[in-house]
């Protein structure tokens, strides 16, 4: 059974993208793990002048499983309300581990083989304080998997359309590949979206998008992809538009070095995507393989 892994630090923003990667493993037939992690004084600069008794551990670590194991509790019952009466229910497991946030998500996440790790933002473009720090960040950065990010506030309404920013790089294709098996359980659409400026060589470019979707059509045998050429300033100006228009219910990308992902994280105050995105937002590491 496929595993989607939870990072929680039992903030609000956390405990919202819980009850969203519960949605997402009803309709994938899959369970969701639960994951705390919590550092010791022996991983900081100052260890060796630290005596941490093993007590204050075992506390911790008890304390932390006992509260993760009332949220999966509560997230059961909830899933008792919006079930829709169909014959799966998602199993929910949870731990905790020392260790920082990136290292444990990173390894469980490869020990579940997990398709994707669902993470809560707080909204406005700041990401949830679990996931603040360079550890956390280095974790989106480099990571081997998946990583969908959900704003604070968003209220899972079934996954009718995934559009996929693309630069019509060949590498993307296995990431189309993979948004299939997310998008298939829900009979969702996948839209492949590009954004160009306002001037550009037309005949050149008509050539790169049809070598681009002549490959898909090729390798992927999903009915429901479309592609859309979105003419703006710039790629977030193009982003933004497609987020607030494009009637999308995730928006995907790979996370390629300074892109809008990176701002999301600044939390920019002068790029609107990042400071007014409002839906959950899917980074695919660069080379992804198909996991999903």
């Amino acid at each position: 059974m496929k595993t989607i892994v939870v990072p929680t630090d039992f903030s609000p923003a956390a405990e919202n993208a819980a009850r969203y990667a519960l949605h997402l493993a009803k309709g994938m037939q899959a369970g969701i793990k639960l994951c705390n992690a919590f550092l010791v004084p022996l991983e900081t600069p100052m260890a060796s002048q630290v005596v941490w008794p093993l007590e204050d551990y075992t506390s911790i670590k008890y304390e932390t499983t006992e509260e993760l194991k009332i949220f999966a509790e509560k997230l059961l019952e909830e899933e008792k309300v919006f079930n829709d009466n169909g014959p799966y229910h998602p199993v929910v497991e949870y731990i905790s581990e020392v260790g920082s946030v990136a290292d444990v998500v990173a390894d469980l996440a490869e020990a579940e083989k997990s398709p994707v790790v669902v993470m809560g933002m707080s909204g406005a473009g700041m990401v949830s304080r679990f996931i603040l720090g360079s550890s956390s960040r280095k974790m989106i950065e480099k990571a081997r998997f998946p990583v969908l990010l959900v704003p604070a506030k968003f209220i899972f309404n079934g996954v009718k359309k995934i559009a996929f920013a693309t630069d019509l790089s060949s590498g993307d294709i296995d990431v189309i590949n993979s948004i299939t098996g997310l998008a298939q359980p829900f009979n969702a659409e996948i839209l492949i979206a590009h954004v160009t400026g306002e001037t550009y060589d037309k005949q050149e470019y008509q050539h790169k998008v049809d070598a681009f979707l002549n490959d898909i059509t090729g390798k992927i045998n999903y009915p429901k992809i479309y592609y859309r050429h979105i003419k703006s300033m710039d790629v977030d100006h193009g982003l933004d538009w497609l987020t607030a228009h494009g009637q999308i219910d995730i928006l995907a990308m790979v996370h390629r070095q300074h892109s809008i992902i990176d701002r999301v994280f600044e939390g920019s105050h002068t790029q609107k995507l990042a400071r007014h995105i409002k839906l959950p937002l899917l980074a695919f590491p660069i080379g992804h393989q198909q996991i999903i």
